[in-house]
């Protein structure tokens, strides 16, 4: 099989994963129903997920170095199918946190793989689409497969929606199984060197703020439909989780662009979550206007998406050969600060807040990231200083903006398409995640 196929197998793959871990936000109240819970008790099936996946990505990454990456792939895929499979048929809370948990972990082991894979069946010149075809299919599982999810899920039920999500994994399986070629890829950072990252400061705060930015991002959206439905009165959430998407899919094509540009990576990092802060803060207060809330929900979707590019040109560019472990350290921050989010939010609505002021403390969480992040870069530059490195990390620094031209690709490593595989595990979680 020519190497464009076999990558357009793996982002089908990523279009699976990506319907599946955003079309649940839309199932809650459903599932709540049918299994007699709660709505904040059903959305700690998204705090499983994420959780799962955020462990899935580094521990079994690490533990399958030794396997062959198609192996891992079918291995991904075949706990990604069953673990649907499972949630569409569980009669019992207990068999959902089960499941999803389930399927995070073989999201989360699939995603790196397909990344690796992608980079590893074509030139080095057509490295940089591959990897875009197979994240992008991520993407549009936001933009078209949650939508789609949710219209199945409101004519035919929730289950069946999941039974959709299953349908795709087979699909993704049976050709990823039978016509993938053999693939060898790049070793994975191993658990060491990722935790081992922690220890440099400047990595630590970049990972300490991403953490608050998806408590605050993905935490709120888990609720979404709830919030959606007191702030707004909305009958269905499905045209306002396609924008949300929409506004994802533009701000990830052009963060990148952005960063080229101004080559201040950690001063668009910061802008973009004070944007964030405060479309969540306004959130709350568009009822009143028809159509007005879509002003804040395309907003978030956008800058929510575009502030993983500039946290990871940060930890690429300087860490060099630890890039690797540093950015998929960043990324289990981001499924970790998911997980954590939605179980607050679901602690919050458990404990009588109503679900129009939820985005109020998402908000607050943000803008505590701005604080941080302003605390931290002045901090380690006072450091850096007294050293005698005059090193500033949000002035425009060579080391920050890395030192391509403008216009240049992002990642320091495409330079001559060398190197791009050994980072790729990482940077796939990362680049898709709001």
């Amino acid at each position: 099989m020519g190497g464009t196929r076999a990558v357009a197998l793996l982002a089908l793959g990523s279009f699976a994963m990506g319907t599946d871990a955003y079309a649940m936000a839309g199932l809650l109240p459903d599932i709540g129903a049918d299994l007699h819970v709660s709505v904040s008790l059903a959305g700690q099936s998204v705090t499983a997920f994420t959780l799962c996946y955020a462990l899935a990505a580094p521990l079994f990454s690490a533990v399958l170095a030794r396997w062959g990456t198609r192996t891992v792939l079918v291995t991904a895929l075949v706990v990604f199918v069953v673990a649907n499979a499972g949630t569409a048929l569980t009669g019992s809370y207990a068999g959902l946190l089960g499941t999803r948990a389930l399927a995070g972990a073989g999201a989360g082991l699939f995603t790196p793989a397909a990344a690796t894979a992608a980079v590893a069946l074509v030139p080095p010149e057509r490295r940089g689409r591959a990897l875009g075809l197979v994240l992008g299919g991520m993407s549009a599982g936001t933009v078209l497969g949650v939508p789609l999810g949710l219209l199945v899920a409101a004519d035919a039920g929730w289950r069946t929606a999941l039974w959709l999500v299953t349908g795709l994994g087979v699909v993704a399986l049976a050709g990823v199984g039978t016509a993938l070629p053999p693939v060898r890829g790049a070793a994975a950072p191993s658990l060491r060197a990722r935790f081992g990252a922690l220890t440099r400061p400047r990595v630590a705060a970049v990972v300490a703020v991403t953490f608050t930015q998806t408590v605050a991002s993905l935490g709120l959206y888990t609720y979404l439909e709830p919030v959606l439905h007191r702030v707004a009165d909305v009958g269905s959430a499905v045209p306002y989780l396609w924008v949300w998407g929409i506004g994802g899919v533009c701000g990830s094509l052009l963060a990148g662009t952005l960063v080229d540009r101004t080559g201040r990576p950690a001063l668009l990092a910061v802008a973009l979550l004070g944007t964030l802060g405060a479309a969540l803060a306004l959130l709350p207060w568009t009822g009143t206007v028809p159509g007005l809330v879509l002003l804040p929900l395309i907003v978030w979707g956008a800058v929510g998406w575009a502030f993983v590019v500039p946290q990871q040109h940060r930890l690429l560019a300087r860490e060099g050969e630890g890039g690797a472990a540093a950015v998929g350290l960043n990324s289990s921050a981001t499924y970790l600060g998911g997980a954590v989010g939605s179980a607050l939010g679901g602690l919050a609505l458990a404990h009588g807040l109503d679900a129009r002021w939820l985005p109020l403390p998402a908000a607050g969480v943000a803008l505590a990231g701005v604080l941080f992040h302003l605390t931290a870069v002045r901090a380690l530059a006072g450091r850096e200083a007294e050293a005698g490195t005059g090193h500033r990390d949000a002035g425009p620094d060579r080391r920050d903006a890395g030192t391509e031209p403008r216009g240049a690709a992002t990642d320091p490593r495409d330079r001559d398409g060398t190197g791009a595989a050994d980072a790729t595990a990482a940077e796939a979680l990362e680049r898709n995640t709001p």
